[in-house]
C-alpha cells in the first residue's frame, strides 16, 4: 500500500506568490517540472492529497527522505497545484510553518527537479522488485522536459506584451508552454540541437520548409481517397520544386531528412539512384502542438510528418498501419456517419486523412511516411482552438507579476461572465455545457449509433468560440485513434464492404468502452473540470453535478452507449492510463499491441462520488 500522508494545518499557501511566477525562467520551469511529477506520481500511486492549505509528507523511504509538499489547491479530479517542495527536518517541521520554512523559523531545503525525480522513481523502481538503474532514463527525461521548458518560458516572456501566433489556430497550437498536466516529461524531446528545437518547436514558434525527395515510381506508395495517385495531392506545395524527370516528390521533416540518411535501407535507394535528396523547399510550415503535424493557414492540407526523434515517451515515425488505417475511417465516415452527424450534430465534425505517401521498396517503413489531413484553418473567424492549448498554463511575464489570464479558458470565460452578465462560476459552468453540446454529446452519440469510437484527449480535439467566449463548434482529429466495438462489424460492413479487414480497427466492446472512458471521461472531461478548478474559476465539485446530470440524460437518450455511459457513471473506478509509469518502464506507446502500449491503472471515478 502507498504510504498515506499526513496532513497538518499550515497558513493559507494559496495567498503566496505562484512559484510558475518566478522571474527566473529556469526557477519557474523547475517548479512546473516537480509539480507535474508530483502530480502524476500521487495520482498513480494512490497517495492521498490533504485539502487546500496543509502540507502534503511525503515519505520516500528507498531514499531515506521525506518531502514536504504545500497543497495550493486540491482538486477532486486530481489536477492538484503544489508549492515548492523542500526535504522535511526530522521533527522540527509540524506543519505551520510557510512556504520554505519549517516551524521553527529555520530555512527549509528546497527539493528541485533533479532531487525529486531520482527519489521517485527509486522509490517505484525499487517498489516493483527492478533495479534503481532501470529508472535513469526516465529521471533524465524529466530533467531533459524541465530545460526545453526553460527555454519556451524565457522565449515568452522576452516577447512583446500581446505577441500572438501568426492565426488563433496556430496561437493555441504553440500555447503547451508546459505540456501535458499529468505526464512527468511532457517537454522530452531528444536528440536534437538546442538550434534545430528554436526551429521546430510550437513553443517557440518554430516555422521551416520541408525537406523534398526525388522518387523513382516504383517506390513510392500510398493510398488516397478518391483514388488518384497520392503524389497529386502533393502537386500544390511544390510550385517551383525542380525534380528530375520521371521523379515524383516525397517530403520530409528537416530533422527526418537528416537522420534517414544514416538508414541502410535508405542508403541503398539513394545509391540505386531510386531516391535523391533535394534539400529544403518552399514557404515555412509551422509545427502544431504534436511537433510532427504541420501547418500552413493557406495550403489544402496538413501533414502529418513521420520523425523519429523520441518525444515524450514515443518516436513519433508514422506507421503505414496507421495511415491505412486513417484512410479507411475517412472511408467509412463517408459512407453515412459523417451524413449522420451533420444531421443530428452540425457543430461537430471529424478532420480526415485524405491520403498518405511513402517511399521504399516492400512494405516496411522508411522514415518517408506522410499523411494529409482536413486544413479547413485559414486564419479566419471558423478557426478552432486545441483545447490542450485553451487549458494551458501561461506564466508570468519574468518581472515576478502573474499574467492577466492563467490560460486562454479564464479570459473565454471571463469574457462570457461579462456577455451574459454571469458570475465567473456560473459562465464556467454554462461554458462547460455549451463544450458538451459540440464535443462530447457528438462523440457519444457516435459511439452509440454507429460502434465508432475515437481516443478524445485535450490534444485531439478543438473548439471553436464565438464572439461571447462560449464553444460553437468542436473537431476531432487523430488517424490513429479509431476503434469499432465488435457489436457493430455487421453494420459497419453493410455500410461499407471490408471496411473492418486488413485494417486494426475492430477490438471487444469493453476494451472500447474502457479506452473511451479514459480519452473522454477522464482525460478530456474531468481534465477540464481541473483545469476549471485549478485555474480557479469554478468549484470542481458543482462542475461534476453538471457532468453527472448531462451524462445520465444522455444514457436514457443512447442506450447504445449503455457500456460506456454506465461505466463512467457507476463504476467505483476507472482504468487510467499512467503516464508516469509508462515512462518508468520505458515505454514506447505507438510500439507493440494496442492492449500493452501504456501501463493503465485504477482510478476512483470522480463521476460515480458526484452528487446528482
Amino acid at each position: 500500500m502507498p504510504p498515506t500522508p499526513n496532513a497538518p494545518e499550515t497558513r493559507d499557501t494559496p495567498g503566496t506568490p505562484d512559484p510558475l511566477d518566478h522571474p527566473d525562467a529556469q526557477q519557474a520551469a523547475d517548479h512546473a517540472a516537480t509539480e507535474t511529477l508530483l502530480r502524476a506520481y500521487v495520482r498513480e500511486t494512490g497517495t492521498s492529497v490533504p485539502p487546500t492549505g496543509h502540507e502534503l509528507r511525503l515519505p520516500l523511504p528507498a531514499t531515506g527522505i521525506t518531502l514536504t509538499v504545500p497543497v495550493r489547491h486540491h482538486s477532486a479530479t486530481g489536477w492538484h497545484r503544489f508549492g515548492p517542495a523542500t526535504l522535511a527536518d526530522g521533527d522540527t517541521t509540524d506543519g505551520t510553518g510557510t512556504e520554505g520554512t519549517h516551524a521553527d523559523g529555520t530555512a527549509a531545503l528546497p527539493a528541485d527537479a533533479a532531487l525529486v525525480a531520482a527519489a521517485a522513481i527509486r522509490e517505484t523502481t525499487l517498489g516493483r522488485g527492478l533495479p534503481p538503474h532501470l529508472g535513469a532514463d526516465a529521471a533524465a527525461r524529466v530533467l531533459g522536459s524541465a530545460r526545453r521548458t526553460a527555454a519556451h518560458l524565457t522565449a515568452r516572456r522576452a516577447e512583446p506584451a500581446g505577441t500572438t501566433g501568426p492565426t488563433p489556430f496556430l496561437d493555441a497550437e504553440q500555447a503547451l508552454l508546459l505540456g501535458h498536466p499529468f505526464h512527468p516529461a511532457p517537454k522530452s524531446r531528444e536528440e536534437a540541437s538546442d538550434a534545430e528545437l528554436a526551429v521546430y518547436s510550437p513553443e517557440l514558434r518554430g516555422a521551416f520548409p520541408l525537406h523534398w525527395f526525388a522518387a523513382h515510381p516504383d517506390i513510392v506508395t500510398g493510398e488516397t481517397l478518391d483514388g488518384t495517385h497520392p503524389a497529386e495531392l502533393l502537386r500544390p506545395l511544390t510550385h517551383g520544386l525542380k525534380l528530375p524527370a520521371g521523379t515524383l516528390p516525397v517530403p520530409a521533416h528537416p530533422w527526418q531528412a537528416r537522420d534517414i540518411l544514416d538508414r541502410p535501407d535508405v542508403r541503398r535507394l539513394i545509391d540505386a539512384g531510386l531516391l535523391t535528396p533535394l534539400g529544403p523547399h518552399g514557404d515555412p510550415w509551422h509545427p502544431t502542438s504534436s511537433v510532427r503535424t504541420v501547418h500552413r493557414p493557406e495550403a489544402p492540407y496538413q501533414l502529418k510528418l513521420s520523425l523519429g526523434m523520441r518525444i515524450t515517451n514515443s518516436r513519433r515515425n508514422n506507421l503505414r498501419a496507421e495511415m491505412r488505417l486513417g484512410v479507411r475511417a475517412a472511408r467509412l465516415l463517408a459512407a453515412g456517419p459523417t451524413d449522420w452527424l451533420t444531421a443530428h450534430h452540425p457543430a461537430f465534425g471529424i478532420l480526415r486523412d485524405h491520403g498518405w505517401i511513402s517511399a521504399g521498396t516492400g512494405d516496411t517503413e522508411t522514415g518517408l511516411e506522410t499523411a494529409l489531413r482536413d486544413n479547413p484553418f485559414d486564419g479566419g473567424r471558423d478557426d478552432a482552438l486545441c483545447v490542450a492549448g485553451l487549458l494551458a498554463e501561461r506564466t508570468g511575464p519574468g518581472d515576478g507579476t502573474p499574467p492577466a489570464h492563467r490560460a486562454q479558458l479564464a479570459e473565454a470565460v471571463h469574457r462570457a461572465a461579462r456577455a451574459h452578465h454571469l458570475t465567473t462560476a456560473r459562465a464556467a459552468d454554462l461554458w462547460l455545457t455549451r463544450y458538451l453540446d459540440v464535443l462530447a454529446v457528438p462523440l457519444i452519440a457516435l459511439h452509440a449509433h454507429y460502434g465508432i469510437a475515437l481516443e478524445p484527449h485535450h490534444q485531439n480535439t478543438l473548439v471553436a468560440l464565438d464572439d461571447t467566449g462560449l464553444p460553437r463548434a468542436g473537431w476531432y482529429r487523430d488517424s490513429q485513434g479509431y476503434y469499432l466495438a465488435a457489436s457493430h462489424t455487421d453494420t459497419i460492413e453493410r455500410l461499407l464492404p471490408g471496411a473492418t479487414q486488413n485494417v486494426d480497427l475492430v477490438f471487444d466492446d469493453a476494451f472500447v468502452d474502457e479506452r473511451v472512458a479514459y480519452y473522454l471521461g477522464i482525460n478530456n472531461l474531468l481534465g477540464l473540470v481541473g483545469a476549471f478548478g485549478a485555474l480557479g474559476l469554478a468549484d470542481e465539485t458543482d462542475l461534476l453535478t453538471t457532468l453527472r446530470t448531462r451524462l445520465t440524460a444522455l444514457r436514457r437518450a443512447h442506450p447504445g452507449a449503455e457500456g460506456l455511459l454506465g461505466l463512467l457513471l457507476d463504476a467505483p473506478t476507472l482504468r487510467c492510463k499512467g503516464n508516469y509509469l509508462t515512462c518508468v518502464d520505458g515505454l514506447d506507446e505507438l510500439v507493440g499491441d494496442v492492449h500493452t502500449q501504456s501501463v493503465y491503472i485504477d482510478l476512483p471515478n470522480p463521476f460515480a462520488e458526484a452528487q446528482p
